[in-house]
């Protein structure tokens, strides 16, 4: 819970950085801009609070690793929500407005994270688990938007390195694959999941791996 709340709280300090003028500037999310990315976070924001806020009385059914689910289909951007999101963040219309909300919302589910008791179960997406468990998934969902976030803003501080190796851990424990040693915990990911192509080396270096990638984790 508490690499929780330290990821969510770099990745809203790098909004809050992030000038006016790159909020028109394109994401590491396909099809998303920053200020997309960010209108995006201001739901993930809500997810936390209306989740934290939603118990549950019966028998967990996942943990913080099977929470996710795993695609090999790339998001289109023609998914209903992801639309929704592209139109409210252009409904903003100037990027402090944005920021602000995500602060307050953001801010809000930061809190209400450090209350949770980590034991107590809590539902959503018809699935039960408990509240540790689910802020430990979440830390999968700050680092690669972080990485998002600073994939065309080099001048941004990105994911720290504990962030970084969560969420690898995370990521190679529910797809069962376990990327070699030699890649940095930021190449397994953005490789991992379809957010930059391998290299002719790093090709070579997955062997089978390759063909199985990218894994698209939601």
């Amino acid at each position: 819970m508490d690499l929780f709340s330290r990821s969510w709280a770099a990745l809203l300090a790098a909004v809050a950085e992030t000038p006016d003028e790159d909020f028109d500037k394109p994401s590491g999310c396909a099809g998303w801009l920053v200020r997309d990315l960010a209108c995006h976070l201001v739901i993930d924001a809500q997810d936390v609070l209306i989740t934290l806020a939603t118990p549950a009385d019966t028998e967990p059914t996942r943990n913080e690793v099977t929470y996710w689910e795993v695609s090999e289909k790339p998001p289109t951007g023609e998914d209903d929500l992801d639309a929704l999101i592209v139109r409210l963040a252009a409904a903003y219309q100037e990027p402090r407005l944005l920021k602000f909300h995500l602060d307050d919302v953001g801010s809000a589910a930061g809190r209400a994270a450090t209350l949770a008791d980590p034991a107590a179960r809590v539902a959503t997406r018809d699935i039960v688990l408990t509240a540790g468990d689910f802020l430990s998934a979440y830390v999968l969902e700050w680092t690669l938007h972080h990485l998002d976030l600073v994939a065309h803003l080099p001048q941004l501080d990105g994911p720290a390195a504990d962030a970084l190796a969560e969420t690898r851990r995370i990521m190679e424990r529910r797809t069962g694959a376990t990327f070699p040693a030699s890649f940095s915990d930021t190449d397994a990911l953005l490789v991992g999941t379809g957010r930059r192509q391998p290299t002719d080396a790093e090709k070579a270096a997955l062997g089978d791996l390759a063909v199985k990638l990218p894994f698209v984790i939601g």
